[in-house]
């Protein structure tokens, strides 16, 4: 395992961090996390030497903390450097900042937090943190030890990053960015102001909620043609880790063969490692992507769940998938076999509570009425 430093006291943080938002789960609801399989890969993760856990809130539907919290037993939450997210659209006044992080502490069967983020930072939720005197509440949570590093995970334009990053000597952010997405959100502009400021970045969304590890036969052909071999996700990786602003890169695994991958990736992984050819190679595989893709969503979820049942990420994916690959009828198939009826996107009811939530802003009730026209 690589590691590079983070944080005011300059950890050595493993390159790679375990995110724990798409973790194995029962029946396939989000919010029953098959704990003996998780726990399993969260601490076979940290036995090869990632030290860097990620949970939030609202992940698995509330469960994510709590089960975190368990797993790290053993003497393995001393093995790691733990992170975890203020829910901003919880937070309503300056009690509430105390309140929800002592609500996690206990969660988390811990008596600090080393990376404490304001989570999914936007204009609305950062104007509503100075109401409620975030600052003050920082400046308290650090002294008290019940934080160690404080920053914020970001999903807007550009220009709100650059307010938020100038309106406090941040330890740390993090960002959404892989190289389909460069001028997204914050962006490679995000990432270079940061790091000009001493900050360092922790990027999600890597792989575009898995979307750039699937691969039609062109960009197989693509990645084939290249003499050194690495899997689509491998070279994903590798485009961030060749940044020397990057810190860490969170991955949601959720199987063995997926740590395994992604240690060894990591473990050949340096700043400034491409060639010019293995950059031309990646931005060939980008443009070919960005034309097929028919919906902007990185499966974050946020949007879920909704109130009339319908599985939003869900048929975005079916959607895309087919577009990607070219194959509507074998997509159609698994449209209505693999989804309840009530989740298809001819249930919406246009009732709206989705869209404020999209980290993406997507016109997520317009997109569904596509799919049902398309699937139809």
């Amino acid at each position: 395992m690589k590691y590079r430093r983070l944080g005011r006291e300059n950890d050595q943080v493993s390159i790679i961090g375990f995110g724990c938002m798409r973790l194995p789960i029962i029946d396939n609801e989000y919010s029953k996390i098959d704990e003996v399989e998780a726990k399993k890969q969260l601490r076979y993760a940290i036995d090869r030497g990632i030290n860097y856990v990620d949970t939030a809130y609202p992940y698995h539907g509330g469960t994510s903390e709590a089960f975190v919290g368990r797993a790290l037993k053993d003497g393995y939450r001393e093995k790691v450097f733990l992170a975890t997210k203020s829910p901003s659209w919880l937070i309503n006044s300056r009690e509430d900042l105390d309140k929800y992080l002592d609500i996690q502490l206990a969660n988390l069967q811990t008596d600090h937090i080393d990376y404490y983020l304001l989570h999914a930072l936007n204009k609305k939720y950062w104007d509503n943190y100075l109401k409620c005197d975030v600052f003050d509440f920082i400046e308290k949570a650090l002294e008290s030890g019940k934080i160690r590093n404080i920053g914020f995970s970001f999903h807007d334009e550009f220009s709100v990053f650059e307010e938020i990053i100038n309106a406090y000597n941040w330890d740390f952010c993090q960002i959404q960015l892989n190289y389909f997405d460069e001028e997204y959100q914050a962006g490679l502009k995000g990432l270079h102001l940061a790091a000009s400021k001493g900050i360092g970045v922790i990027i999600m969304e890597p792989l575009r909620g898995g979307r750039l590890a699937v691969v039609p036969d062109e960009i197989s052909d693509i990645w084939n043609s290249y003499p050194e071999k690495h899997t689509a996700a491998g070279w994903a990786l590798r485009y961030l880790w060749n940044k020397p602003e990057v810190r860490v890169i969170l991955s949601g695994m959720n199987n063995l063969d997926h740590i395994d991958d992604n240690i060894s990736e990591a473990s050949l992984s340096e700043s400034n490692m491409l060639t010019n050819q293995e950059v031309a190679l990646i931005d060939k595989v980008k443009h070919l992507y960005k034309s097929r893709i028919k919906v902007d969503c990185t499966n974050c979820k946020y949007c879920m769940p909704c109130p009339n049942g319908v599985n939003i990420p869900g048929n975005f994916a079916v959607y895309n998938n087919a577009s990607i690959f070219g194959d509507k009828e074998y997509h159609k198939k698994q449209y209505f076999n693999n989804m309840k009826p009530e989740e298809l996107a001819d249930m919406c009811i246009a009732c709206g509570a989705c869209e404020p939530q999209c980290p993406q802003n997507i016109e997520i009730i317009k997109e569904l009425q596509n799919v049902a026209m398309y699937f139809k």
